[in-house]
């Protein structure tokens, strides 16, 4: 009965097609030991969704399309910019071009091979979406990726790190006002963070002060373990004078302001 369960909850969640496509992907090309990527479907998703077998893609594709942590903003509407931060292989973004499908999206990426795989997923919205290979700062630095390894070290979970001295950058850090700045919007409708920590740079700085209040709604995966320090508090203290109704929706926090 569990099995049973299992199987047509997710069906309703990949579609019929998409549910024997998965099952064939899962099982046979296992076995097989296929490593180039593979396609995932899902009715939330306008379009296939490339992943790479053994990576944690499908644990991000898993908790977007089938567990849909971002549903938690459907209720929102007319919707314009979004700005994901940590687009990671573009699933949240592919997420929000389907279900809002007169918004614009700048997807930040700073990891090599997730920015390639995300490009590759998100040309069907190309003439929607701009992608940017950096990451997202408290101002203007040069940047590389960490060494260190952060939680399970699989590519959801790669950090940045400003350069050492005569260190080259690898990309530089870019805020959000500055991207707000460069776009044709005045207002950003959701702005997506999952930075992996490096949230506490960008809320513990007052640069945020320029830009916060034009912002609709922030959903924010708070990353309290690593070396960047206890986030929540940052964040918390840097929102606490707008007017957002604040949520939790699994490992995301929600903040809508109120007046819209």
């Amino acid at each position: 009965m569990l099995l049973l369960t299992k199987i047509i909850k997710n069906i309703k969640q990949r579609g019929i097609v998409g549910f024997f496509v998965f099952i064939f992907q899962y099982f046979y090309l296992r076995s097989l030991k296929i490593i180039f990527p593979n396609k995932f479907f899902s009715k939330y998703a306008r379009y296939p969704l490339l992943f790479r077998p053994g990576t944690s893609d499908n644990k991000v594709f898993y908790q977007i399309f089938n567990k849909r942590e971002y549903s938690c903003l459907d209720d929102l509407s007319n919707v314009g910019l979004i700005i994901d931060c940590g687009a990671n292989v573009g699933y949240s973004s592919a997420y929000f071009l389907s279900r809002f499908r007169k918004c614009y999206v700048i997807a930040i990426e700073p990891d090599p091979g997730n920015f390639f795989m995300m490009t590759k997923n998100l040309k069907p919205y190309s003439k929607r979406v701009s992608m940017l290979q950096s990451a997202i700062w408290s101002h203007p630095a040069p940047l590389t990726m960490s060494e260190s390894i952060y939680r399970d070290g699989k590519e959801w979970s790669h950090q940045v790190r400003e350069c050492r001295p005569g260190e080259i950058a690898l990309f530089h850090g870019i805020d959000i006002g500055a991207i707000l700045e460069k776009s044709n919007y005045k207002r950003i409708s959701i702005l997506k963070i999952d930075i992996e920590g490096a949230e506490g740079v960008v809320f513990s700085s007052s640069t945020h002060k320029s830009w916060i209040d034009k912002v609709d709604a922030i959903v924010i995966e708070l990353h309290d373990d690593s070396s960047f320090g206890k986030c929540s508090e940052s964040f918390f203290s840097a929102i606490k004078n707008e007017n957002f109704d604040v949520s939790c929706c699994g490992e995301l926090t929600v903040c809508k302001r109120k007046n819209k």
